[in-house]
């Protein structure tokens, strides 16, 4: 058993202090199990995973993963996968964290425009970050992105693979896919909004999915509180690789400045749930049939 390892899983020498040392090799499976389940996943994962072959097999199942996770309700979204899916990578679960988690980046312009692709088409004075003007519970930030008086547009491209996320998971288990956006405009103006996401083959061309959303303008004098627009792709087939996130929005008055709608706490969330597809055979998996998409997006 490799020392290092001994000594971060139970203290100096690998025991409790004026304790005798463990005869870790006589440790059934469960007491082992407890003990690494307290460890960081990261030292897991790089050295408790090499200490030997015991080891290795033990961290490339559930059991330590699962004890750990159920005190961690940040988690419960892998515990959900472990009781859907036959097939998992525990360990990259674990320090990765794709379920569960909001995929996109800076979602309340926190961070400016970081992680985001601006497209101002036309001339109009383009995007800008203020303080939300509701309150919008939950959110990351209470800032906002403002839009001007001619369509404003930012996107972001979400890499499934980079974000922790591998192939059989995406096509073979198909999580559920969770987008949603909020928005709103100030009291004395109105504004326009449109939300425009696509699930994506590898080639970042093949469209697999398409939801787009047009909301009913808001009139001018309005009570300034945020809307909230939401999707789930389920059953989408495999190929997903990449999901192109994009919304726009304007004012209704052509007024100089920042009075268009505002748009915020934008979260793509991939999970899954009762509803979710069950888990296909790979060979059911290629014969999936392609969606019938909607009519191309004009923006």
């Amino acid at each position: 058993m490799g020392a290092a390892a001994a000594k971060e899983a139970g203290g100096a020498g690998g025991s409790l202090p004026g304790a005798p040392p463990p005869d870790w090799p006589r440790l059934p499976n469960e007491v082992l199990a407890l003990i690494l389940s307290w460890l960081p996943p990261e030292t897991l994962a790089t050295r408790c995973r090499l200490v030997c072959r015991r080891w290795r097999e033990l961290l490339d199942g559930p059991a330590v993963w699962k004890l750990q996770w159920r005190r961690e309700p940040a988690m419960r979204a892998a515990l959900e996968a472990a009781g859907r899916c036959a097939r998992l990578r525990w360990s990259r679960l674990a320090v990765r964290r794709p379920l569960g988690r909001n995929l996109v980046r800076n979602p309340c312009g926190t961070d400016h425009f970081q992680h985001w692709t601006v497209q101002i088409p036309g001339w109009n004075d383009g995007w800008n970050v203020e303080e939300s003007r509701a309150r919008l519970e939950g959110a990351e930030a209470q800032t906002c992105f403002a839009s001007s008086f001619g369509w404003c547009q930012k996107e972001q491209m979400i890499d499934l693979l980079k974000e922790g996320f591998w192939r059989d998971l995406l096509d073979t288990y198909q999580p559920d896919i969770v987008v949603s956006d909020w928005w709103g405009g100030r009291q004395d103006c109105g504004c326009e909004y449109e939300l425009y996401v696509v699930l994506l083959a590898a080639n970042k061309k093949r469209k697999i999915d398409v939801f787009e959303a047009k909301p009913d303008p808001i009139p001018q004098w309005n009570d300034a509180s945020y809307q909230k627009v939401t999707h789930t792709f389920r059953r989408y087939g495999p190929g997903v690789r990449y999901i192109l996130f994009r919304h726009r929005g304007k004012d209704t008055q052509f007024w100089a400045g920042h009075y268009g709608a505002r748009v915020t706490n934008s979260s793509v969330i991939i999970r899954f749930s009762s509803e979710s597809a069950e888990s296909l055979e790979p060979e059911l998996s290629s014969q999936h049939p392609s969606p019938v998409l909607p009519p191309k997006s004009h923006f």
